[in-house]
């Protein structure tokens, strides 16, 4: 009697044990089906625009989501049909108005450029900010070096010996120039620099000293 027990035990331990290792199998063999059937769909260039979901269970295929048109729905159908699948549950719903899923290459792209020109505003606030902080002295020093570099390469300009000085944005200039016309654009250049509010013209025509 004991040895019947015993053996319908073991016989119930065993197909127990089949039974749990044909469910991982099942589950496993789903789920490389559903990868397969998701990368067959994404790599597909109707499809790869929309959210197209795919499940597989017990060898039947469930696909979901909106596309735009009946061909592209039987796309979609189409491309869910391989070795292993039994059946295809085409569920996905046909809407001319559906936009494409956030997440395409474009998009991306541009989500990218919003972020970059946020970030472009903020640090440009924050320059402006400290510019103000830091009181009249960095604005000044700022003016001068500018105004000493639109200087440089103007041709009436050469053989020129002119300083530069700025106090509360009013920039005097001082030395020498070779000609009416060198005062007269160095001046000129002067004005032109953001932030000056005044030019006072000091200059002198004649020789570099």
């Amino acid at each position: 009697m004991k040895a019947a027990m015993y053996g319908l035990l073991m016989l119930a331990l065993g197909a127990g044990s089949a039974a749990a290792q044909s469910t991982t199998t099942t589950g496993s063999k789903d789920s490389t089906l559903d990868s397969r059937i998701e990368k067959r769909i994404h790599a597909d260039a109707t499809l790869k625009k929309y959210d197209v979901g795919v499940s597989v269970d017990n060898g039947v295929a469930k696909l979901t989501g909106t596309v735009p048109t009946h061909a592209a729905k039987n796309r979609a159908e189409h491309l869910a049909k391989i070795p292993g699948i039994a059946r295809v549950d085409n569920e996905i719903a046909v809407d001319a108005n559906v936009h494409s899923v956030k997440g395409t290459t474009g998009e991306k792209a541009r989500d990218a450029a919003d972020k970059t020109r946020d970030t472009a505003g903020k640090v440009a606030n924050k320059t402006v900010d400290g510019v103000q902080k830091t009181g009249e002295v960095a604005t000044d020093t700022w003016i001068t070096t500018r105004v000493k570099s639109k200087f440089i390469d103007e041709s009436v300009l050469k053989g020129s010996d002119i300083h530069v000085e700025t106090t509360n944005h009013v920039v005097t200039l001082t030395g020498t120039v070779p000609s009416e016309a060198g005062r007269a654009r160095a001046v000129e250049q002067a004005k032109e620099v953001e932030g000056v509010h005044e030019v006072i013209d000091r200059l002198s025509i004649g020789p570099k000293r």
